[in-house]
């Protein structure tokens, strides 16, 4: 086992869940609602960043703020029941508990909507920390131990290199293994269904 205890973070959407057909349903309401014209698939083909940025590529800057608070508002009526677990999320998070670890989810999402989707799904983490994207990420990391941090995104592997972490990059979102090497990762899986092997491979070197 490692020296120190383990803790493996996680990313949520298109790492632990993909959050596509919720998202762009979600999104579906808001346009109807705010009589924008949104291109859903467009919006779901590059999740990972903070909403706001997104909203920003559909509204003038002045209304981004309020936008996206209204957004964060439609989302749990809309968004949490069609989004489905990631294969081999589940059983990721209890390989690392049969390792005697423990594990957080680190995501930009608002942090009261990630764990709606969390508690629908019934992947039930140690800590959820919300609201942190890329860099940032590195401050719940570094706060509560974690040594390896799970994600689909360059700025997932920016946020474990920032702490320090061992960065594990997955290829089921928008990234793809080439973008995530360049970026850092220290290791590239196809899904987390490989992720349990490499952990316990990880643990046993010490």
């Amino acid at each position: 086992m490692t020296s120190s205890p383990l803790m493996v973070g996680f990313d949520l959407d298109m790492t632990l869940i993909d959050s596509r057909p919720g998202i762009k349903a979600a999104f579906a309401v808001f346009a109807a609602e705010t009589g924008a014209t949104i291109d859903g698939d467009l919006v779901v083909s590059r999740l990972g960043p903070p909403l706001e940025q997104e909203i920003a590529h559909w509204f003038p800057a002045d209304q981004v703020t309020a936008m996206a608070a209204r957004y964060r508002e439609i989302y749990p009526s809309h968004a949490i029941t069609p989004t489905l677990a990631m294969p081999g999320a589940r059983e990721s998070i209890e390989a690392i508990r049969a390792l005697g670890g423990r594990t957080m989810v680190v995501t930009a999402k608002y942090e009261p909507n990630a764990k709606l989707h969390l508690a629908h799904l019934g992947i039930e983490p140690d800590i959820v920390a919300g609201d942190l994207w890329a860099e940032q990420k590195a401050v719940a990391l570094k706060e509560h131990g974690a040594t390896v941090y799970v994600g689909d995104h360059v700025g997932d592997v920016r946020g474990a290199r920032a702490a320090n972490a061992v960065s594990v990059g997955v290829t089921t979102g928008p990234c793809d293994a080439d973008e995530l090497r360049e970026a850092g990762a220290d290791v590239v899986l196809a899904s987390l269904t490989e992720l349990p092997a490499w952990l316990e491979a990880y643990a046993a070197r010490g």
